[in-house]
């Protein structure tokens, strides 16, 4: 169980490294509402984190 829950953690740092290199600050600050609204089950907080994180994925695009 400890060596799955350290490939968890693994994962994680690494999917946030990669967001913040790629999205900035604002990546992470999607990322962090998205999981937050997720972890609270608050739809809300949750919707306007995939929002911000939809928004730097097309911006280039819109």
């Amino acid at each position: 169980m400890p060596a799955l829950a350290l490939l968890s953690a693994v994962l994680v740092v690494t999917f946030e490294q990669l967001v913040q290199w790629k999205y900035g600050p604002m990546g992470i600050i999607g990322l962090l509402l998205l999981t937050i609204g997720l972890k609270a089950k608050s739809p809300a907080v949750s919707s306007l984190g995939a929002v911000v994180l939809a928004l730097l994925v097309t911006g280039p695009a819109l």
